[in-house]
Order: structure tokens, then sequence, then C-alpha cells
């Protein structure tokens, strides 16, 4: 599954408009225009299809946790050391996996294990809390698990189904 396509998903199972994307890109710091975001949702074989980044679904889901969360608060060290908010913000290149769109989502929508497992239920796709624990492990550990594009599929569908009754 590529980004456009998690974003595509997200947009409908969180049943957002163009306005609410650009809202959320914002609250990570991208400017993105409402005509960027409709090339990004087409499908590739529309005209006008732009490919989103690995950076854009980043920005998408940190404005996602700050919308639905808030912003996270610095700690008085870093107060105390000078670090301004837009240092903070600036990170490297991030690779996306299904892995880290997974537990972003987990976070942005403060759900615990049963709540996962509930989506998963929703979108009658049979997964354990073990495979669960598995996918959210940090890569290199013995029990790590990737997170396989049928499985976020499914996590989305699940959402769809939970947001969209």
């Amino acid at each position: 599954m590529n980004k456009n396509d998690i974003l595509r998903r997200l947009r409908y199972a969180l049943n957002m408009s163009n306005l609410e994307m650009v809202g959320i890109f914002k609250l990570a710091g991208h400017d993105i225009l409402e005509y960027e975001i409709l090339n990004i949702l087409k499908k590739e074989e529309e005209d006008g299809y732009v490919e989103c980044t690995d950076r854009e679904l980043e920005l998408f889901l940190d404005g996602l946790i700050i919308g639905k969360r808030g912003k996270r608060e610095t700690s008085d060290l870093q107060q105390a050391q000078g670090a301004d908010e837009s240092e903070q913000s600036v990170k490297p290149e991030t690779r996306m996996s299904n892995n880290l769109v997974l537990k972003k989502l987990r976070i942005a929508l403060d759900f615990k294990e049963e709540d996962m497992l509930e989506m998963f239920r929703l979108s009658e796709f049979a997964i354990t809390k073990s495979e669960l624990s598995a996918i959210f492990r940090k890569k290199g550990h013995k029990n790590y698990k990737v997170c396989g594009d049928q499985i976020l599929k499914n996590f989305i569908k699940g959402l769809t189904v939970y947001y969209r009754k």
C-alpha cells in the first residue's frame, strides 16, 4: 500500500474535508494548499497525480497527533538549554514503515491494546494480542514483526467502520 493510499483511506475513515487536512498539515508546521492535497489524494492513473512522500505522510500523522492530543510540552531541561520550538520540530527524513504509521495512529487516537484489537474485529481481521504487541516492538527485537499492508489496510478499514457508523 503506497503513502497516497494510506492518506486517502485515512481521510475517508476519519471523515475529513480537504480544509481539515490542510489544517492538520499546518499543525505540524507544513503549509500545503488544498489543490496540492487533491493531487496527493488522486489515484496513480488520474491526471495531476502527485506521489506522497514519506515526509508528507509523517507530517500529516504528526499533525493528527497534535490535533487529537495537543502539542507536546517541552521539558524543563529543553527550556533551560534554550531549544526553541522550531529546532525541535525539524527531523531528518524518516522512512514511513507500516509499523510507524500504525504506531502514530495509535498515539493520535489514544488507543489502548483493546481499542486496536476492536478495530481489527470490526474489519473482521483476526490478530492476537501477541501479534499486535510484536508490531509495536523496536526493530531488531527478537519478537519484532513487520506490519504488512494487509494488517494496516484492515486496521484502517476498522477505523472506517468505527467512525462512519
